[in-house]
């Protein structure tokens, strides 16, 4: 049986073969990301594609799309939303109002009744 560091070096030798030449610097050069260069020349490629007066055109378009909400817009929009809970909120309160008040009177003419048994029989 052969010792463990003889084992690891067996397949460091093994996994440096598998690897092509340049391997340690093609992963440190991605690790780093582009160069400063290499971005110049993207801006360059991507600026010669563009036509004069695109970021203008863009923010023109942006400012003139139908649909955008105004201010007014979203202030109906709100009060709608407050008036709707609003009166979804009453007619709760309401119908629970309701219920408790059938219940109070169920109970008083429980007690009334009780009442009048009492009373006749004394």
């Amino acid at each position: 049986m052969k010792p463990e560091p003889h084992a690891w070096q067996a397949l460091q030798d093994h996994a440096a073969r598998q690897l092509r030449g340049g391997f340690a610097d093609r992963v440190l050069r991605s690790a780093h990301g582009p160069t400063a260069e290499s971005w110049q020349q993207l801006f360059a490629l991507g600026a010669v594609q563009l036509r004069i007066g695109f970021a203008e055109r863009v923010l023109r378009a942006a400012r003139n799309v139908p649909g955008v909400p105004s201010f007014l817009d979203q202030f109906v929009l709100s009060a709608g939303t407050a008036a709707v809970c609003a009166l979804a909120v009453f007619l709760i309160q309401s119908h629970n109002t309701e219920i408790e008040n059938e219940q109070n009177l169920a109970s008083w003419q429980q007690i009334a009744m009780v009442a009048q048994d009492v009373d006749g029989g004394l």
